[in-house]
């Protein structure tokens, strides 16, 4: 399985020609539902995308969000034991292995120079194949850290705007954030700090005083509020969406128990997602709603986003 950082690497590029379907509609009862491609992960990244797209048409998601960055190296993966990534911080830990280092190194300048130089009709043929199978592109996801120059950073607001998308999504860091203020001013496009439940790192977006820190930044800074991770770190997502519901962009949809617990399978958590979806039905919030399958289910990543589905179905009818 893909871990996150590796699944922003996929590439999306082969991709067989969509025939034209009608633009699909998942909206319930006036909640607009769709489904994050993280929840794939565990798929070959070969024919992702045409998987993706098949998905959402046999289960008639018309939105599909947080299309990542296209690319995807062998030595990105490099790493994954002793000595990979992590390794050298704690206690007992060996030193990485310089070879695992070059090797990462070089991977990532290999995504800088691919970002810097690939055409825009890259994403715009992408984005030609999600509207032939009548399936939205909602928000790009493009997580700024520390090794970003600034071309980087400006060119995920070209590739989103090649997208059509209405915004950026980001799992970044406060820090991180404000050097992203002038490019969000110049392309007028939105931001969404994504929100995870790391309470001990003052950087991470997981507390409400982090996202308010970035939306007073900039009129352009929204959040993208992950309402299991939301629930894991302590806080009510209920009464975090009443309050700023002009503020977020999206929402994620997932279960996760309190107290840093696990992801569990739909119902079986302290995630109020019954509660959620039913604010945003009876206020009227038009705030998208994508699902990110991350527990451990019994049958492929297609078929357990039909059971979250379902499920977030059933609690809209």
């Amino acid at each position: 399985m893909l871990t996150r950082r590796d699944f922003g690497k996929i590439t999306l590029a082969a991709l067989p020609l969509a025939s034209a379907f009608a633009k699909i509609n998942s909206k319930i009862n006036g909640v607009q539902l769709g489904a994050q491609t993280y929840s794939f992960r565990d798929l070959p990244p070969e024919g992702i995308v045409d998987t993706v797209i098949k998905s959402h048409d046999r289960n008639r998601i018309g939105r599909v969000r947080s299309v990542r960055c296209p690319v995807r190296t062998r030595a990105a993966r490099v790493g994954r034991g002793p000595g990979g990534p992590g390794a050298g911080r704690g206690k007992g830990t060996t030193p990485p292995d310089p070879a695992v280092v070059a090797a990462r190194e070089k991977a990532r300048n290999d995504l800088r120079d691919w970002r810097l130089h690939v055409s825009m009709d890259h994403f715009k043929g992408l984005k030609k194949k999600f509207d032939d199978a009548g399936i939205n592109i909602y928000a790009y996801n493009y997580s700024f850290n520390n090794s970003f120059t600034d071309d980087e950073i400006e060119r995920g607001f070209e590739f989103g705007k090649a997208l059509g998308v209405h915004c950026l999504t980001a799992s970044t860091t406060v820090s991180v954030a404000k050097r992203v203020v002038p490019f969000a001013e110049k392309h007028k496009m939105i931001v969404a700090m994504h929100g995870h439940s790391d309470l001990k790192d003052p950087e991470q977006f997981a507390k409400p005083e982090s996202f308010k820190a970035a939306m007073d930044m900039s009129k352009y800074f929204y959040v993208n509020l992950d309402i299991g991770h939301f629930t894991a770190a302590g806080y009510d997502p209920v009464a975090y969406i009443s309050e700023h519901h002009a503020r977020i962009s999206n929402l994620h949809l997932k279960d996760r128990k309190k107290d840093q617990g696990e992801n569990t399978v739909w119902g079986e958590g302290d995630t109020p997602i019954k509660q959620v979806l039913t604010l945003l039905k009876e206020k009227k919030y038009p705030i998208p709603s994508y699902i990110e399958y991350e527990y451990r289910g019994t049958g492929t990543s297609p078929e357990e986003v039909k059971k979250c589905f379902e499920y977030a179905k059933a609690a809209l009818a």
